[in-house]
């Protein structure tokens, strides 16, 4: 299946399934191919055939932008160099949750959550301790008693009941001797932290020097500037003033490969509910493009009013349903 078909296929599924989807992020480099939105959740899906292809600085990304917008980066994918991704199994790249498409259409329209996860030595699975616990003082076993069920130490067994996930194989057997599952869901939409031990998220990009002047201006005008590396925008702001009021800011000389970033930063902010902003060299005969505003770098210099800057990016920025 080409990479164009797969996108194609979860974007559909992701629809079916009752999610607002953005346009695809045809622009280079990009570090996520869909944003998607139901209700609450927000994910921000990288779509490939082989997962090894997700590169540690693309991970990084993913991952910051995860924090700046309150959203879930994950990648669907469907093999890596050696072998087919497996089913009902979230495997991780760089910090990020990796899953199959059939594993994605488990979770997102079925909602029932993978319970497997992949880490070095093999597949695993969060045991219940305190259920564990319960049923075998129930049956009035001791440690050692179900330690020699299972084949591992009496200590193995009490790490267990003390939340120590578990091989596949021996959740299998608890299963079997006590008629009962103990596995725990792996939380994919909360980045599976649960089950992996997840670095601090990544230090933010320079901002490129020929943003510095519109870093410098909206600083200024109250808001906390994040720059990206790999993204459609060349940062995330946040406004903590304005009820955290988050923007999606581009700039570079309005050409035609800005306007499609333009139109692309528009529909991930309807998704992600941000605004988006272009900021541009020259003088614009518009004031937006499909709900993302366009601020002329002169024109931008010339207000001294933090507050006019917000209220200009709010003016132009805003979307039918907000005004």
């Amino acid at each position: 299946m080409s990479r164009s078909a797969l996108v194609g296929n979860v974007t559909a599924m992701l629809e079916d399934a009752g999610f607002l989807v953005s346009d695809r992020c045809a622009v280079r480099p990009k570090s996520f191919d869909l944003a998607a939105r139901r209700g609450e959740d927000l994910v921000l899906l990288k779509i490939l055939g082989n997962v090894d292809a997700l590169d540690a600085e693309t991970g990084a990304e993913m991952r910051r932008l995860g924090e700046y917008l309150d959203a879930t980066p994950m990648v669907v994918g469907l093999r890596t160099r050696d072998e087919d991704l497996k089913p009902e199994v979230v495997y991780f790249r760089h910090g990020v949750p990796v899953i199959n498409p059939d594993t994605a259409v488990d979770l997102f329209i079925e909602e029932i959550p993978p319970l497997i996860y992949a880490a070095p030595g093999g597949l695993y699975v969060s045991i219940d301790g305190e259920l564990l616990a319960d049923e075998r003082e129930e049956r009035g076993w001791s440690l050692g008693r179900l330690a020699s069920e299972l084949g591992v130490s009496r200590r193995t067994v009490s790490k267990y009941e003390d939340g120590m996930n578990a091989s596949i194989e021996v959740a299998v057997q608890l299963e079997q001797i006590f008629d009962e599952p103990f596995s725990s869901p792996v939380n994919v939409m909360e980045g599976a932290e649960e089950v992996h031990d997840a670095d601090p998220t990544p230090d933010a990009p320079e901002a490129d020097p020929d943003d510095e002047h519109v870093v410098h201006v909206l600083t200024r005008a109250g808001f906390t500037v994040h720059p990206t590396a790999r993204a459609p925008f060349k940062a995330v702001s946040e406004d903590e003033d304005s009820r955290r009021m988050r923007v999606l800011t581009g700039h570079s000389s309005f050409t035609p490969a800005a306007e499609k970033r333009a139109r692309i930063m528009s529909s991930i902010g309807e998704v992600a509910q941000t605004r988006s902003v272009y900021f541009t060299e020259e003088e614009n005969r518009r004031e937006s493009v499909d709900g993302t505003a366009l601020v002329s770098c002169e024109e931008l210099a010339e207000i001294d009013d933090p507050e006019s800057i917000r209220d200009l990016i709010r003016e132009r920025a805003e979307r039918p349903n907000e005004a």
